[in-house]
């Protein structure tokens, strides 16, 4: 039987996502007993010692210190709390068992902002990678060599698994029940939990306002002048000159800055003001797009796809409690 390693880290481990992933784990092992075929994990909690308190004292949870824990074949890590340097520097111990499990064959996994403890092992440069889109700044300040895709719910590379924010994991924990396991179980696990089973995007989800701790004084004046006049007709080029910079020049301190060229930051800006619209008024689509400073119809609507993964009405619908389907 392979060994799954749920990691319960010092500082403010998440419960829900420790909790639902032994659930979810032993309910798939569960399943496989009634299917007259052995389980496929031996489930442990494991941490860098015996007992973990956590919610400020409230909850404690037992586990394996990782010092008797010479191989494990899949390890999670749970979401962790939102003071993220500190929680690095409580587990520096778990950090390096983590590195060096990988270096000897297992599987690693993170859930939500569980991944700044994985980034913390080094292995994640250069490779893609999934997170809470709140913490996508956080993220990017602390680990700039590291490629972060908020739009994606899981990304899977070389052993290494991450994913979105919040109840998010379990779209992760049915992707590796369904990789250990087989697509019968997870689906079976899918319908135990009513969770949606093959759930590609946090799009829809994300709520866009901008890395603002960059220090970068030009850039966030440009950030500011976007976000004054998103609805006008913006020239980047204008922009950059009215900053006193180049248009290259500007390019790339946006960029670096942000996360953003200058004209995806401005899409981002004008397309959280359209969701905005949607949920609140019943708005025609045309109507919308001219609040936002759009004037192409064809281009709004493309753009809106792009970024939230969903056409405008497709949102308005999902969001908007009247569910107002116009044109």
């Amino acid at each position: 039987m392979k060994k799954l390693i749920i990691l319960v880290p010092d500082g403010q481990p998440n419960l829900i996502s420790i909790e639902g992933t032994y659930r979810a784990f032993r309910r798939a092992n569960t399943f496989r007993r009634q299917q007259e075929q052995p389980p496929v994990f031996d489930v442990q909690l494991a941490g860098q010692k015996g007992k973990v308190k956590t919610n400020d004292g409230l909850f404690s949870v037992r586990t394996l210190p990782i010092d008797n824990i010479a191989h494990a074949d899949l390890i999670i890590i749970p979401a962790i709390g939102f003071d993220y340097v500190d929680e690095i520097r409580k587990n520096q111990k778990l950090i390096a068992w983590i590195r060096d499990q990988y270096m000897n064959g297992a599987e690693v996994a993170s859930l939500c902002v569980g991944l700044f403890l994985l980034a913390s092992t080094g292995l994640l440069k250069g490779r893609r990678c999934a997170t809470h889109w709140a913490a996508a700044g956080a993220f990017r300040e602390l680990f700039p060599d590291v490629k972060l895709v908020t739009d994606q719910v899981i990304t899977d590379e070389n052993g290494i698994y991450t994913n979105g924010g919040a109840f998010s994991f379990l779209n992760l924990l049915l992707y590796l029940i369904e990789k250990y396991y087989d697509r019968q179980t997870a689906v079976y696990c899918a319908k135990f939990f009513q969770a949606d089973i093959d759930r590609s995007s946090q799009s829809p989800y994300i709520i866009f306002s901008g890395q603002k701790t960059h220090g970068d004084t030009m850039v966030m004046e440009a950030q500011q002048y976007i976000e004054q006049h998103f609805d006008e007709k913006i020239s980047i080029e204008k922009l950059a000159a009215r900053l006193a910079s180049c248009r290259r020049n500007f390019d790339r301190r946006f960029a670096k800055a942000t996360g953003y060229t200058p004209l995806e930051y401005l899409q981002r800006v004008r397309v959280e003001a359209a969701k905005r619209n949607f949920e609140n008024t019943c708005k025609t689509v045309a109507e919308v797009m001219l609040d936002v400073g759009y004037a192409d119809e064809k281009a709004f609507r493309e753009v809106f796809r792009k970024i939230t993964g969903l056409s405008p009405v497709a949102y308005r619908n999902k969001y908007h409690k009247e569910q107002v389907v116009m044109n």
